[in-house]
């Protein structure tokens, strides 16, 4: 049998399931288990995704993830006009929104916000984002146990964080996260979250007209002067400050995660304690074992017959990849199920790979290191306040994580 043979068996062979039950109901940070089947398969496998149309690839090892996301053959872009699978049956990603677009539209609208996004960028907002936790901590403390982590620190210090780098005034922050929960608590399509995105979008429009001939730093001010030039247009831009505010419910996903492994193996935690400068190399780890979403992200489609990991993927065929299942790569990471501390390297990809790479990772990176030196500095005797078993996830979400974490010290 023929090589040529061995790959079109491969492409015409019956589609393996990726999962035989909604990915909400998974209600702790384990790896997936609807993907051992296609991760233990092959490299690259068929799968059907519930209540999806068709049939998409699967791409699970961390060269070939690397290899799709970085070649300009596989279009977010082309997705948009056409019945493909989803993450989710009912997410639909805007055309011209900047996760679906390619190259080189997509480079000249994260050009546009690049400068806040860099290293210095970040570190200009570390000192403002360190006195913003330790108010919340303050606060959490002078209430007293029980509390709920999530509802008091882990959600609203991601959406404060980031309207200090859109350069939201404080007096409309509240409003800005109001708005922020509305939309991320509501089902897509539904009044109340499209009326919330509305006057979200409403508000950062008259913010990046204001800030148009600013020679700000923060982004409305970026975002503003590239709208002036005609670089980006307004709706651009709108959309663009729209995404990285609500952005920040990735953050809370992670985080609540990260805590959520450290206060049911209190081994970690106590290490960390301990020996402070590993923490950086720490969160990491964290980073790379816990999932940061429910099922598979937005597919890929092949603009020409590509072969990946020894198969053949023709044109207009649908390609997602698992980043997860690339962070577990035995070809990567020795004993990628472990937690090690210690690991390093760890060129994992919780963050993305390729142009669609998260352009917000120091920002995350920043938010998860001061969130673990602050709440295991100050509070050394934080513990869950319920057994692990009835923490509640979200349910229905891309973003996986616990809706509530319960704790007391």
């Amino acid at each position: 049998m023929t090589e040529e043979t061995l790959v079109e068996e491969a492409h015409t062979q019956a589609a393996p399931a990726v999962r035989h039950r909604p990915a909400h109901d998974l209600a702790d940070v384990a790896f997936d288990p609807a993907l051992c089947e296609p991760v233990e398969a092959g490299p690259v496998t068929r799968v059907e995704l519930p209540g999806a149309e068709g049939r998409a690839w699967l791409v699970t090892r961390m060269d070939d993830v690397r290899a799709v996301t970085d070649d300009p053959r596989f279009s977010r872009e082309a997705g948009t006009d056409r019945q493909v699978t989803r993450p989710a049956p009912r997410f639909v990603p805007a055309r011209g929104a900047a996760g679906s677009l390619d190259p080189p539209g997509h480079t000249r609208l994260r050009r546009s916000i690049a400068p806040a996004l860099t290293a210095d960028g970040v570190e200009r907002v570390r000192d403002s984002a360190r006195r913003m936790l330790d108010e919340l901590v303050d606060d959490l403390l002078a209430n007293g146990p029980p509390a709920d982590l999530t509802a008091e620190v882990l959600r609203p210090f991601p959406i404060a964080l980031l309207c200090e780098l859109l350069g939201v005034p404080v007096a409309d922050r509240q409003g800005m996260h109001v708005w922020t929960r509305l939309v991320l608590s509501s089902a897509p399509g539904t009044a109340v979250g499209e009326q919330a995105r509305e006057e979200m979008g409403t508000y950062f429009a008259e913010l990046l007209d204001a800030r148009a001939d600013s020679a700000g730093e923060d982004i409305a001010s970026l975002l503003g002067t590239a709208v002036a030039r005609r670089e980006i247009t307004l709706e651009e831009a709108v959309g663009l400050a729209v995404l990285l505010q609500t952005g920040g419910e990735a953050v809370t996903g992670s985080s609540g995660q990260m805590f959520y492994l450290l206060l049911t193996r209190p081994e970690l935690a106590d290490r960390l304690r301990a020996d402070p400068p590993i923490r950086p190399r720490a969160v990491d780890e964290l980073l790379r074992c816990v999932p940061q979403r429910n099922g598979v992200g937005l597919s890929r489609i092949a603009l020409e017959d590509v072969e990946i990991g020894g198969v053949r993927i023709r044109a207009g065929e649908a390609v997602h990849v698992s980043y997860p299942a690339a962070n577990r790569d035995p070809d990567v990471f020795a004993d990628p199920g472990t937690i090690d501390l210690s690991r390093s390297p760890n060129p994992h990809v919780a963050f993305g790979s390729g142009p669609h790479h998260c352009p917000g990772d120091r920002l995350a990176r920043l938010a998860s290191e001061l969130l673990v030196d602050v709440l295991l500095d100050r509070m050394p005797n934080l513990r869950l306040a319920v057994p692990k078993e009835q923490v509640p996830f979200s349910q229905g979400a891309l973003i996986r994580g616990p809706e509530s974490l319960p704790v007391t010290w």
